[in-house]
């Protein structure tokens, strides 16, 4: 019974996608975004969003949390409903993402060193692997599998599609991967935006959040540094991507405060990305620990 139920979520999938791959891009990217701002406030997930703003601009009037609400949701919607089923076609036209700092993702290519990138869920976050993939560097992500193992191989190829051939699962076998791919002089791609469970404590929006040390310790481990990419939505599936100085692991001499403070210099570089572009962040994940949530008079 279980397998049904995943072949037919697996066939819906299907489905969802060839609708999505019969319009242009452009236009996949509206639907995605107006599903999204339709539906997305009537799910339950609309309660933590909500929460998550009131923690974030405590000053913020109701009418302009109201349209920060539904802005988020329309590009969440676009990213994930409308953009990733023609992720392939927008990587292939060039003319949809520029990038700022291009030189500096060649010299890594050239170096033939590995670097740790980093970003968080921004505008649509796979525009950052296309971006790397554009400058030829040995790269290998982490992803959350889904639990639908058929679906999850759809993804795969998805990103397989545009480029995306090296997966490391997050886990223990996921790091593994990743430490093999370092050795070999591969790069990695991180996400460092979401809230980690014993991570470390770092100052976020004004209050304290867990953030995964993971990329700092693989940066310190190999010597290397921490490249950070923003990207930004300029017009429907049309983006802007910025490649950032390097952030260098402190070197004090203690490691385990040396993580701790170059992990609050990521926060702080992502919470800033943020504020630059509320509307465009994914902030429908639980950022904060339970007693900052407990906390919060709604």
């Amino acid at each position: 019974m279980q397998k049904l139920a995943w072949r037919l979520e697996a066939l819906l999938y299907d489905s969802f996608v060839a609708v999505m791959r019969a319009l242009p891009v452009d236009t996949a990217s509206d639907l995605g975004g107006w599903i999204f701002r339709i539906f997305g406030p009537m799910t339950g997930v609309q309660k933590t969003v909500r929460r998550n703003l009131k923690l974030a601009f405590p000053d913020m009037s109701a009418d302009e949390r109201d349209l920060l609400i539904a802005k988020q949701w329309e590009n969440t919607g676009r990213a994930m409903a409308g953009e990733f089923p023609v992720m392939d076609r927008i990587v292939k036209d060039r003319s949809r993402f520029d990038i700022k700092g291009f030189e500096k993702l060649e010299a890594i290519a050239n170096s033939g060193k590995p670097v740790i990138f980093i970003s968080g869920h921004l505008s649509n976050w796979e525009i950052m692997n296309a971006a790397i993939l554009a400058a030829k560097v040995p790269y290998m992500i982490t992803y959350r599998a889904a639990n639908n193992p058929y679906v999850d191989a759809r993804i795969r190829a998805g990103r397989a599609a545009y480029g995306v051939t090296m997966f490391a699962p997050k886990g223990g076998d996921g790091a593994k991967e990743l430490l093999i791919a370092l050795q070999k002089g591969e790069s990695v791609g991180l996400m460092n935006d979401q809230k980690f469970n014993r991570g470390v404590p770092t100052p976020f929006f004004g209050h304290i959040a867990e953030t995964a040390p993971g990329p700092t310790k693989l940066a310190q481990r190999f010597g290397t540094v921490l490249q950070p990419l923003t990207i930004r939505r300029l017009h429907k599936a049309r983006f802007h991507v910025t490649v950032h100085d390097p952030i260098e692991v402190d070197d004090t001499g203690h490691k385990a405060r040396d993580i701790e403070t170059t992990v609050c210099k990521i926060s702080a570089f992502i919470e800033q990305a943020v504020r630059d572009n509320p509307e465009e962040w994914f902030w429908v994940h639980k950022r904060w620990p339970n007693d900052v949530y407990k906390a919060l008079q709604d």
